[in-house]
């Protein structure tokens, strides 16, 4: 007996590792990182839910987070279980059935920021404090493992990301660009918290790249790296966005392109060095992070096979390089409202247009500091060739402000608001990055407020979040419009899917609550037998508060009213 015990507890700790390997082959039934693999594509090979199936897609349940008011975490599930986050908080959930699993809080936090989701490796779940704590649970049963800060609050530094997990270390970057810091992309050990290696995007006097900022020490340089970067396998390369430079809105005094700033880094993932650099928007001075995802994509580029990456910028043009070099392949306006660039020269430059810095009255530009897309995760679709971006079509006022900004502080040079009210308009598009062609578009019909990304299917579908409240899912080759459901709350977080049982689930964060979507099932016949026996008496299916057979053939005499449903709540 004490041996077969010995066997199924090595079964279940052997069940509850997830391996570097699972993760390469990820997503599947599994999605078990914030992108769902690697690449950052968003793409599932699940086709349950498909463009005849979505029809009888249905909500199976919803879970509540008490006290949250901005979800932003993408679910990350593993062998059925699985792991949202709020603002210093995990929660493990039965991904069938939404029941809870067990909750993890961490008290200690001196701050409440968003959080955006968890890493996992062996029996491990990662996820990051807002008060920039790297902290380790274990998988199974939310005990904590270890607690360990790796960024200073005194320093400006807080934490938003879902930690990136690799073969042996787990990935992190950090927040509080806007406010006077040095943005950086670390390593750590998944066993200890112990740093590996750390890389600077922002370089200091002395260091190549310096020369960039002019007289302004570089220490305050901002360059934050607060969305989850991707990863290269082969080459061993992860690829990390970065955010403004400080101060925001004025560069007076830090002339120069300001590197590494508004760029992706490719770094090699063993030692953390620089391989190259690719920078989108020199010199901002518009708030235009670089935070949106970069996709790998592997693809024949005017006849030959390339190693791609391709990115929907915030400054509104969309970018293919050469993503083992870094040469600049591409690059295409991807909206109509563009006034600060006219185009992207051959070396991957944009060709600006003059007097479009922000004033002390104030001065129109397009696309707004919202960006011409944001954080929203973007999708692939491998079939079509095409880009699934959010996309938003608005100006803004830019103002630069006379007073000088304090590090750390909070304190920006100026800000972005709408032109005379006018809150612009969002469209998901349907991109052709090696033509720069928008193949289709869908036009949302809400106020222009969401925070919300898509995931692709193979079962030829597009799930997206849109401004209305909305789950929508598109023909991916048409953009026709299939199905939708109104979970009556912002969304500020993208939708993702998976598979538990044989069942396909599509899932997404709301404000307060995490919806997880399957198809319709008709309900079984019952098994309740006529009799029950307990005890020697006999209870029958009367007493338990069911018709009897009898009652059971007799019509029912009250129906409820034609056309009755519950309306969503309109934002």
């Amino acid at each position: 007996m004490r041996a077969w015990i010995l066997l199924f507890l090595a079964a279940v700790c052997a069940f509850a590792q997830i391996r570097y390997s699972d993760i390469l082959k990820s997503p599947a039934e599994n999605w078990l990182t914030y992108h769902g693999d690697y690449s950052g594509q968003r793409h599932s090979p699940l086709t349950q839910i498909n463009r005849d199936t979505v029809r009888n897609l249905v909500p199976k349940w919803t879970y509540h987070f008490g006290g949250a008011a901005r979800l932003e975490s993408t679910p990350v599930v593993a062998d059925g279980v699985m792991y949202v986050t709020n603002t210093n908080e995990v929660d493990a959930i039965d991904a069938r059935t939404g029941r809870q699993i067990w909750s993890y809080t961490d008290d200690r936090a001196r701050r409440s920021d968003v959080n955006r989701g968890v890493a996992i490796l062996g029996n491990a779940v990662f996820f990051v404090t807002a008060d920039g704590y790297l902290v380790s649970l274990n998988r199974t049963t939310g005990g904590i493992l270890w607690h360990k800060q790796y960024a200073d609050v005194k320093k400006g530094y807080y934490a938003t990301l879902a930690p990136l997990a690799l073969k042996d270390r787990i990935l992190l970057g950090v927040s509080g660009g806007d406010s006077g810091m040095r943005g950086f992309v670390a390593a750590y050990s998944p066993s200890t918290g112990e740093e590996l290696w750390k890389f600077y995007t922002v370089p200091l006097k002395g260091e190549p790249g310096a020369e960039t900022w002019g007289e302004f020490d570089p220490q305050w340089g901002g360059g934050a790296t607060w969305m989850t970067g991707t990863y290269d396998p082969e080459l061993n390369i992860t690829y990390w966005m970065t955010g403004n430079p400080w101060p925001d809105y004025y560069g007076g005094g830090r002339r120069g392109a300001n590197l590494y700033t508004d760029s992706v880094v490719a770094l090699d993932a063993e030692t953390g060095k620089l391989k190259w650099y690719f920078q989108f928007t020199p010199h901002d001075t518009h708030d235009w992070d670089a935070e949106s995802i970069p996709v790998l994509v592997d693809a024949p580029y005017r006849g030959k096979p390339r190693k791609l990456l391709i990115d929907a910028n915030r400054n509104g043009f969309l970018y293919v390089l050469d993503r083992v070099t870094g040469q600049y392949l591409e690059g295409h306006p991807f909206v109509k409202l563009l006034s600060w660039a006219t185009g992207i020269d051959a070396s991957g430059h944009p060709i600006e247009v003059r007097d479009m810095e922000p004033t002390a009255a104030g001065r129109v530009v397009c696309p707004s500091s919202r960006g011409a897309t944001n954080w929203m995760s973007p999708s692939w679709d491998p079939v079509n060739k095409l880009l699934f971006v959010p996309a938003l079509e608005q100006c803004d006022q830019y103002v630069s402000s006379m007073r000088t900004p304090e590090p750390m502080h909070g304190s920006m040079a100026g800000g972005g608001g709408p032109v005379n009210g006018q809150t612009g308009k969002f469209y998901l598009r349907a991109l052709d990055p090696f033509t720069g062609a928008t193949r289709w578009e869908y036009g949302m019909t809400g106020l222009a407020d969401m925070w919300a990304g898509s995931v692709t299917t193979a079962g030829g579908l597009v799930f997206f979040g849109d401004d209305q409240g909305q789950l929508v899912a598109l023909n991916t080759a048409t953009g026709a419009d299939l199905w939708h459901y109104n979970t009556g709350q912002l969304l500020t977080a993208s939708p993702m899917t998976y598979s538990v049982r044989g069942k396909q689930f599509v899932a997404i964060a709301s404000a307060t609550d995490v919806f997880a979507f399957g198809l319709f099932e008709p309900a079984k016949p019952s098994t309740t037998p006529k009799e029950l026996r307990i005890g020697g008496s006999s209870i029958t299916a009367r007493d338990l508060g069911r018709p009897s057979a009898d009652q059971a053939r007799k019509p029912s005499t009250t129906r409820e009213p034609a056309g009755t449903s519950t309306p969503g709540i309109q934002n």
